[in-house]
């Protein structure tokens, strides 16, 4: 018996008695979006005048007949598509709608000598106002991916109409979430309440604070007076309960003033809530509070606080002099003319380190030698030159082993040769640029005189530097090249040069401040800082000279590795350089952002990532729908038969 097969599913076309329907569905979709986009232009743009009324009339009309051909597109197509195309009339019923609740709440009555909704209702206006901007998202999240779903069966015999639905809740759900996003960050704002979930955590010892443990040659006591129990003191038993265990002349006792009046008196403690560092009768105290909401500020900055009295009892006198009177960066400005950036943080962190920080000038006594109790002398972009009278001191200084931070600037025009010839090295004095690898700050050709470097050498100096690498890169704005003098004589060669600080092997000397390589201006690693030694009978000289003086400022020292290409050559000069090592710290750095990135993180979050989202979900269907296709027939459905027998054998 044979039988022939004869399908009965019909495709959605003239054969069932229906026309297809004019235009493509995008197009219709597109001219409604085109009529959305002249609306927003001219109540959100142009805002008044007639230009606003063209534009606004304009849009309206394209959405209107945008809604009149979904229409007339249901009554001339089959009935599985007619289901589809009233899906699309909801929606974009749904964005009419939303379009005429904002008209409603608008300034658009008043045009007529009419009364503004906000005026006789606001409370109404207020509501409609939130309404409609989420009516509007949930009609255009979701006609575009109804779109992306229904343009590949345009030519297909029968419609999904499940895919088509399915995109349409897609596209609701997201402008759903949206909605919830901007609710809450909305209601948060107006809320303005702060809560901290990020804490806590206190600080562990540092590097250089347990260093600083390590080193101790004589007993050192820490007493800690908490009430037995406190959350405080629990925190503080754990920072020092490590730091005890680098070294057993570290020694930690507990007290409570309550109970040990007696101890208290002796230390000088009033109360509790005090920490004492003791040694040889040298004292330093530490104060927390009680209650460890309060006390959160100090516990997470408690390392640095711990390494300032250790370094207070352990090395008590170590002066530290600016020189004045040479048109050096100051710590406040001098007068209303002085633009100059200043070194106000560079000498808070000296202060942490314990150092006591003085100034030294002509009036000071540097015409007639260095103090004999100074530890450091530091000379920061002087402008001006040195008196012979003050070149002396400053030689007599070295000579009885004193030490020497020089920050010199191109620009300043003192090269301090008279130091620097006997020692074998000098400064270029001419502005290093880099157009390849720079820090941009204005945007203009000038950024590129702002140097950034992570090359750095083992010296002690730059100990921390060095184990960072490009993980802590220094910015050195305006900087010149530092190098060794050819031929060195007998006497120069008695010093040991180390140049630590290497600049990027694209960087140039900019002779005529263009900052362009032209020819003659060789690239290669200039060297940017050096450290210089001399050892003489157990004397020994010690000089760190930098090529820019703007790195050391209040706007640049806290960028990256700054900060360390001053606390740790200080601390090789002054013979500390064993305490060299980054301090631990959980204080939280606050993130800020220029106007243009804030502009830029509005507009990503707003349009990048839905956009990102949508694009990514249209990729993953496209993909399915490929393999689909490429299924093998016998796992497809049998299309609808009829079977008729015409005899005969099988």
């Amino acid at each position: 018996m044979a039988i022939d097969t004869v399908s009965t599913a019909k495709p959605s076309s003239t054969t069932d008695g229906h026309r297809r329907p004019l235009g493509a569905s995008a197009l219709w979709s597109a001219l409604y979006g085109l009529g959305m986009a002249l609306l927003f232009t001219g109540e959100r743009i142009l805002g008044s005048g007639k230009s606003r009324a063209v534009a606004s009339v304009l849009g309206l009309g394209l959405l209107l007949l945008a809604v009149i051909a979904r229409v007339v597109r249901a009554g001339k197509t089959a009935p599985d598509r007619r289901a589809v195309e009233r899906q699309f009339q909801s929606m974009y019923a749904l964005g009419l709608l939303a379009v005429a609740l904002y008209f409603v709440q608008s300034d658009v009555p008043a045009l007529r000598d009419g009364k503004l909704l906000e005026a006789t209702w606001p409370k109404l206006a207020t509501a409609l106002g939130a309404i409609w901007p989420v009516l509007w998202c949930a009609a255009a999240f979701a006609i575009l991916p109804m779109e992306l779903a229904y343009a590949p069966m345009s030519r297909a015999p029968l419609v999904e109409i499940g895919r088509v639905r399915a995109a349409q809740f897609s596209g609701l759900g997201l402008a759903f979430i949206l909605t919830f996003a901007f609710s809450l960050s909305y209601a948060t704002s107006e809320r303005d309440k702060k809560v901290d979930l990020a804490y806590f955590r206190t600080t562990r010892p540092g590097e250089s604070t347990r260093k600083i443990v390590r080193s101790l040659e004589q007993p050192l006591t820490v007493a800690i007076f908490f009430p037995n129990g406190n959350e405080v003191r629990e925190e503080v038993d754990n920072y020092f309960g490590d730091l005890a265990r680098e070294s057993g002349n570290l020694k930690v006792e507990h007290y409570d003033f309550d109970i040990d009046p007696t101890k208290a008196k002796e230390l000088g403690v009033s109360a509790n809530g005090i920490i004492v560092f003791a040694r040889a009768g040298h004292k330093e105290q530490l104060g927390l509070q009680l209650q460890l909401e309060s006390a959160r500020p100090g516990l997470k900055t408690l390392d640095k606080e711990v390494q300032q009295r250790l370094l207070n009892v352990v090395k008590p006198s170590r002066i530290t002099l600016f020189t004045q009177g040479h048109g050096e960066r100051t710590f406040d400005p001098i007068g209303d003319t002085d633009r100059r950036p200043g070194v106000r943080d560079l000498r808070g962190a000296l202060e942490d380190q314990g150092h006591s920080v003085r100034e030294l000038g002509p009036a000071e006594g540097l015409a007639t030698d260095v103090p004999k109790d100074a530890t450091l002398v530091m000379v920061l972009g002087p402008t001006k030159p040195f008196s012979a009278e003050e070149i002396g001191a400053l030689q007599r200084f070295l000579a009885r082993g004193g030490r020497l931070f020089l920050a010199l600037d191109p620009d300043g025009g003192v090269d301090l040769h008279e130091l620097l010839d006997p020692m074998g090295v000098k400064v270029t004095m001419k502005m290093l640029a880099n157009d390849q690898v720079y820090a941009r700050r204005t945007h203009q050709d000038t950024d590129r005189a702002n140097l950034v470097t992570g090359l750095y050498s083992s010296h002690p100096s730059v100990s921390t530097l060095s184990r960072q690498g490009m993980r802590a890169p220094v910015v050195l704005p305006g900087a010149m090249a530092i190098e060794a003098i050819r031929d060195r004589t007998a006497a120069q060669k008695e010093y040991t040069v180390d140049f630590t600080v290497h600049a990027h092997f694209a960087t140039f000397p900019d002779a005529n401040g263009n900052f362009q390589q032209d020819q003659g201006e060789e690239r290669k690693a200039w060297e940017l800082a050096a450290a210089i030694s001399n050892k003489k009978d157990k004397i020994e000289q010690r000089v760190f000279l930098v090529g820019d003086s703007e790195f050391l400022t209040d706007q640049a020292v806290r960028f990256a590795g700054n900060g360390l290409l001053v606390l740790d050559p200080v601390r090789w000069l002054i013979g500390e350089e064993s305490f060299a090592g980054q301090i631990s710290t959980e204080a939280d750095i606050p993130i800020t952002h220029t106007r243009k990135q804030d502009v830029a993180w509005f507009y990503s979050s707003i349009f990048a990532v839905p956009g990102l989202v949508l694009g990514l979900g249209a990729l993953v269907t496209r993909r399915r729908r490929r393999v689909r296709r490429g299924s093998p027939v016998g796992d497809a459905p049998p299309p609808s038969t009829t079977t008729r027998e015409t005899g005969g054998a099988s």
